[in-house]
């Protein structure tokens, strides 16, 4: 297990990158999400692995970057935060698919006992040219998340609908707290 590997999991559009964004200018490693590099990557290029033409091209390149990024991330010392992560991919794998390789992949690749989920929050989400789908699917992905993560034996915690500052200071309490 990794318990320096924080993961920030959740609803699209809650507001994980901004949080991800403050924990770095405060010093802390972070990971970006997988999907947005992918998504940058593939407008660049043949658009084969885009979510919105083949998801399961997708998700399988997911898989791929977040292992990547894990042994990458292995080389650093403190907290590594992660937008997004081995579960998030996994899972929409296994949404699109089937395929059961969320088991293997999970137990083999641990985060920190606490993950940190986004909630769904309609009054901050926005689409995008990399996130074009709508809030009804963020809802969708948000309710696989809270059922999936907590299976695996996490700690799920909710972040508070606040301002940035505010969820920075919560996740790093809650870090170094005791059991919640």
């Amino acid at each position: 297990m990794d318990e320096n590997f924080v993961l920030i999991s959740g609803c699209s559009g809650g507001g994980k990158s901004t949080l991800l964004n403050e924990l770095r200018v405060r010093g802390h490693h972070v990971v970006e999400e997988p999907g947005r590099r992918i998504v940058r990557e593939e407008m660049a290029g043949d658009q084969r692995a885009l979510p919105w033409v083949d998801p399961a091209a997708f998700a399988r390149r997911a898989i791929e970057v977040t292992l990547a990024d894990r042994q990458a991330a292995r080389a650093l010392s403190g907290w590594v935060f992660f937008d997004r992560g081995l579960i998030d991919a996994a899972s929409a794998l296994g949404a699109v698919t089937g395929d059961a390789m969320l088991e293997t992949l999970c137990a083999a690749h641990r985060y920190h006992r606490r993950v940190f989920m986004a909630p769904p929050w309609p009054e901050i989400y926005a689409t995008d040219g990399e996130r074009q789908h709508g809030f009804e699917s963020s809802l969708t992905e948000y309710q696989r998340l809270a059922t999936v993560i907590p299976a695996f034996g996490y700690e799920t915690v909710t972040l508070p609908k606040s301002s940035v500052s505010a969820r920075a200071d919560f996740v790093l309490a809650s870090l170094l707290t005791g059991p919640m």
